[in-house]
Order: structure tokens, then sequence, then C-alpha cells
């Protein structure tokens, strides 16, 4: 766990509101995810920048126990060209606490991490929060996901 700072940057991808209340977001993430691998969306993202996958979590509308927006996609160069059905967001430039989840993604290893991270005594902005699925994500079995939370 460290402290980084991250530059602005730009994503392109698909979204949904959810809430942590009563298992929603692992329903509602869940389908994000099913939707974003099974229509192959990330080959229909323009201006990729790499092929790393980022689940963005933003729009909180209080703390991480109240509804937010989680956006999936990749970084993109620009905005400029947002495919219909999808969604841009600017990232802006922002200090963050970095983890990272390794173990097998199929047990839960990713909301493992999350729940050590609510619990820590962080002070959280609560603009901006999210993980990096890239190279060493790739084998569900043995993954690192790279998490990024948006610290004061």
């Amino acid at each position: 766990m460290s402290t980084t700072k991250i530059q602005a940057f730009h994503v392109i991808g698909i979204s949904v509101k959810t809430s942590n209340a009563n298992g929603q977001s692992a329903a509602d993430i869940g389908g994000l995810w099913q939707t974003f691998l099974s229509q192959n969306m990330a080959a229909k993202i323009p201006n990729k920048i790499d092929d790393s996958i980022y689940s963005i979590y933003t729009h909180y509308e209080g703390d991480h126990t109240q509804p937010y927006k989680t956006v999936l996609g990749c970084k993109v160069k620009s905005l400029t060209d947002i495919p219909e059905g999808m969604t841009g967001l600017s990232i802006n430039t922002s200090d963050y606490q970095a983890y990272t989840a390794k173990g097998n993604l199929n047990e839960g290893v990713v909301y493992q991490t999350w729940a050590q991270i609510w619990s820590a005594d962080l002070p959280r902005t609560f603009a901006a929060d999210f993980e990096v699925y890239g190279a060493k994500a790739q084998n569900p079995n043995d993954a690192e996901v790279d998490i990024f939370v948006g610290i004061k």
C-alpha cells in the first residue's frame, strides 16, 4: 500500500448507478462486466491507450454506503468520439492510496480488498476510485488487480 499522484486521464465505457446496500453492487457490477465482456465492448472503444480495463467508482452521493456510479471501460486519448450507448469520463489529477488485490478473481479477491479499504481509516475524497485490470489480471486464477482510492 502506497500513496501516489495520478495524472488526469479519460475513460470511455459503459456505466451503471448502484449501491453497496443489500448486495446490489455485486449484481449490478457483475452484470456490467458480463455485458462489457460478452459484447466485446473494449474493441468498440476508439482512441484506446492500451488494453487495460478500468472499473471506476465515481459520483458518490456521500460515502461508500451511498449510491454511486460505476464506469467500466478503457483509458483513451480523448473524449471526442464516444460511441452511442457508451459514456465518457474524465478523472482529475489527484492523490491515491494504492492497493493490489492478488489471488483468484472468482473467489472475490477484489471484493475482499475493498472490504479492507472500507474498514481502513482513510481520508477519502469520494470523487473517484478505480481498479485497473491489466496484463497481470489476465489469469483469473492468479490475478493482480491494482486498486486506487482517492485520498485528500
